[in-house]
């Protein structure tokens, strides 16, 4: 069986569908739309075609540029099929990635939804609202990686929409040391950008400072992002420079060492598909605080495995912190149950195995 994957080479997730689907036996190749010049793909011996389609936007020629563009992705995509050969063609994102695959005209194709390619992108601009229309109902099969964000995604089409969810390997993601006993370090994952509400983590992270004078506290944010200055900024003006860490971004591979310090991970997401992020840390027995966004209340059993607080809300997710403090022993508890429910539901093994098994059926 071999899977024409068109995706983005540089995305953490593109990386780990193509090669435990390789690992698996699955002989895969893969389609970018983006350059990526690291050798995570060559070292593994899956073969990659690169194209472009960007550029457009660097030289500034507007829409007729953008057009262009898509048309020669379209005539490039053709030509690798007709030498790849695929038995099914996979495109990831429901915007330019499934734009070109549908007009390639290549059938058994499946189209996987992300996140924003239904929660914003359709909503920016009519013509989006087309694209994601005409995309999924070209589509022999739809993918989303969440219930909630299939019922999202349903505003646009009336096909059934299969769940696979992106869970996390639980032999890898496992706390290997005890939480801290001496500090009580609040940490997030994520991209440091708008959306994923990492203002309100720090106003939050203000508070909990405030109220507990004197405890060792610190807030770790992993990632870099568009928002990384201004948030820089703003940590200074609040004068908890000293307790806030900016680590840049971390390696997948290396994260579980990372929540291996944290006593809670903390996300205040104004927008989530999914909620990764909270499953890779309660994977590794991380009790998680998270908004209300679609994804997180999915994944997250409120009480049980994290707490969840409204969007926006800093000073519920301040108080939400404080419960951890005030009682130690929830660490432990919430962050069993969080292990417990990814091994159950969450595991990547098994992800795998379900996309493998969408496969077999539409061949």
């Amino acid at each position: 069986m071999k899977v024409l994957i068109i995706s983005d080479a540089q995305s953490v997730h593109t990386q780990r569908w193509v090669s435990s689907l390789s690992e698996k036996g699955v002989e895969v190749v893969l389609y970018s739309i983006k350059p990526y010049l690291d050798d995570f793909y060559s070292s593994r011996n899956i073969k990659c075609y690169f194209f472009d389609l960007f550029s457009y936007k660097r030289e500034k020629t507007g829409l007729s540029g953008a057009l262009k563009r898509h048309f020669k992705a379209v005539k490039h995509l053709k030509k690798v099929i007709r030498e790849v050969k695929p038995d099914i063609l996979h495109a990831h994102y429901v915007t330019s990635y499934s734009l070109i695959a549908a007009l390639s005209g290549f059938h058994p194709l499946i189209v996987s939804i992300w996140g924003s390619d239904v929660y914003i992108f359709p909503k920016q601009l009519k013509i989006n609202e087309l694209i994601v229309r005409y995309t999924l109902q070209k589509a022999d099969v739809v993918l989303s990686t969440s219930h909630v964000m299939a019922k999202e995604a349903s505003k646009y089409t009336d096909k059934d929409i299969q769940i696979t969810p992106f869970g996390v390997d639980t032999e890898l993601f496992h706390r290997s040391v005890a939480p801290p006993k001496d500090k009580f370090i609040i940490g997030s994952v994520k991209t440091l950008s708008y959306k994923y509400g990492t203002e309100y983590l720090i106003r939050a992270f203000k508070l909990v400072v405030e109220n507990n004078p004197h405890l060792d506290l610190y807030l770790e944010l992993v990632g870099k992002g568009p928002d990384e200055k201004k948030l820089k900024n703003m940590v200074h003006e609040l004068g908890i420079s000293d307790k806030v860490i900016f680590t840049g971004y971390i390696r997948n591979d290396i994260l579980p060492k990372i929540f291996d310090r944290f006593s809670v991970a903390c996300y205040m997401s104004l927008s989530e598909s999914f909620g990764v992020s909270a499953i890779e840390a309660m994977a590794c027995n991380c009790p998680v605080v998270t908004s209300d966004a679609d994804g997180f209340t999915e994944v997250v059993e409120n009480g049980v495995t994290g707490l969840i607080v409204p969007k926006y809300d800093y000073r519920a997710a301040a108080e939400a912190i404080q419960t951890f403090i005030d009682d130690p022993s929830k660490i432990i508890t919430m962050g069993m149950a969080g292990r417990e429910r990814v091994a159950s539901l969450y595991q990547w093994s098994d992800n795998v195995d379900t996309m493998i098994s969408i496969y077999k059926s539409i061949l």
